[in-house]
């Protein structure tokens, strides 16, 4: 999935990141996985799906409105620290991968497939590389995902050197199918450690 080539998604990235990103502020950086079907692979902004964007950020659009669990999590924990100006302003959500992937209609994880977590693998690196010049931090990373997620980043990490340290938090795809009941005390858990590195 690549959002980039729609120019309507172009176009709400280009009114996102111009709303929240236009200064010289240096921001922690939080890596998901890869973008999903119903959220970042329509709309192009990592977590957010078309309805989130427009009742969370204001950015109206012509995007079916799907919503996507992990959207749903991530703007919760927003709210927590805020809202989308205050969280914003000290953080950068992005994805290890920035281009999603689907299989038999449903999303694929990079590191599902080992030939697609290898192929992706110097896309990864490259995009890293990219944004990393945006004037994010290199001290702290968070990383979305404690298991496969965290393991890969942590390996690429020691052979690239990107960040000091990288902490890992619960994935908001397993929190919201597998966690419900616990919402409160995961976003809890994210503002606590968040709120540590002072970003």
């Amino acid at each position: 999935m690549n959002p980039y080539q729609d120019p309507a998604a172009w176009r709400l990235c280009e009114q996102f990141y111009t709303q929240y990103y236009a200064d010289a502020v240096s921001r922690v950086i939080v890596l998901g996985i890869n973008p999903g079907r119903f959220g970042g692979g329509i709309t192009g902004i990592p977590f957010t799906d078309p309805l989130t964007l427009e009742i969370e950020c204001g950015i109206p659009n012509t995007l079916q409105k799907k919503t996507e669990l992990s959207a749903e999590f991530i703007y919760r924990m927003i709210r927590a620290h805020g809202g989308p100006v205050q969280f914003y302003q000290r953080f950068y959500i992005s994805a290890l991968s920035p281009l999603g992937f689907t299989q038999d209609g449903k999303n694929l994880n990079y590191y599902d497939n080992k030939e697609l977590e290898m192929k992706v693998t110097p896309f990864i690196i490259e995009s890293l590389r990219a944004q990393l010049g945006f004037g994010i931090r290199h001290d702290v990373c968070f990383c979305l995902g404690e298991g496969q997620n965290f393991k890969f980043l942590s390996q690429l990490n020691s052979s690239h050197h990107f960040f000091e340290r990288i902490i890992p938090l619960a994935h908001p795809r397993f929190i919201m199918q597998y966690r419900r009941k616990k919402i409160d005390e995961y976003v809890a858990d994210y503002r606590e450690k968040m709120d540590k590195v002072n970003g």
